[in-house]
């Protein structure tokens, strides 16, 4: 039987190859996106072309309702679900923290961190053996940010992502017994346009050289650890926190 996989933020960056790959290695993939709907259909076609099967799904990961209803469309256009990438997150332009106001951290919170739980909630109440479901795995998409503090350009973001690693293992935990693996990834510097939504598009050129492997990361090296960590290799493997980020 076909293993259904819900990546969120898939029609860009980390979250685009992981579903690429995802779909070359067998998945039904749900290829969730907020507004970039061409994006996410190229993203389709691609695993479509290549054999696969997929479906785009628009959602607003920082609304509750909104993730209940995606997870009612895979329920009902694709099947029983295996396995969540909690990838979708936003940052903000780089700032010092004295500049920042409430409102901005509770834009990157309500979906770097919340809008990750909802998912991880409603991933739990279809995997777990606890609920009759079959098992599988979930693997939230953190930062090397959350190690390095993000000073000087995004503590907020940077905040959110020490979230995210603290939900991993206290979850991790919490279904360990259920059928759910759950893991996390921490990517580095990765070429991605998620810089330029920070305000600084060539970000990766300035800050390689402190990587002790001296170059950015690509999407796909992180997309390779993700499907690893859901795979069936990584079965002994749950509450880890994987490093993808040149040795920084």
């Amino acid at each position: 039987m076909q293993k259904v996989i819900l990546i969120t933020g898939a029609s860009r960056g980390i979250g685009a190859a992981t579903a690429k790959l995802a779909g070359e290695r067998g998945y039904t993939v749900a290829v969730n996106y907020q507004s970039n709907r061409a994006a996410a259909e190229q993203v389709v076609k691609h695993i479509e072309q290549a054999g696969g099967r997929a479906l785009a799904i628009a959602t607003d990961i920082a609304v509750e309702s909104e993730v209940v209803k995606m997870f009612e469309t895979i329920d009902r256009e694709l099947g029983a679900l295996h396995a969540l990438v909690n990838n979708a997150g936003i940052l903000e332009k780089q700032s010092r923290l004295e500049d920042m106001d409430a409102a901005r951290w509770q834009r990157v919170l309500a979906t770097n961190v919340t809008g990750a739980f909802v998912c991880a909630r409603e991933a739990v109440q279809r995997m777990s053996l606890k609920h009759s479901g079959r098992g599988g795995a979930i693997v939230n998409v953190s930062s090397a940010a959350a190690r390095l503090g993000g000073a000087f350009e995004y503590i907020d973001y940077a905040a959110s992502k020490g979230a995210i690693d603290a939900m991993t293992l206290g979850l991790a935990k919490e279904v360990a017994t259920e059928g759910i693996r759950v893991n996390a990834v921490r990517p580095g510097v990765i070429y991605t346009d998620i810089h330029a939504r920070g305000g600084e598009p060539n970000r990766i050129e300035r800050v390689k050289d402190s990587v002790p492997m001296k170059r950015g990361g690509q999407a796909l090296e992180v997309a390779q650890a993700i499907l690893w960590l859901l795979s069936e290799e990584a079965s002994y493997v749950t509450g880890t926190i994987m490093d993808v980020s040149g040795g920084r």
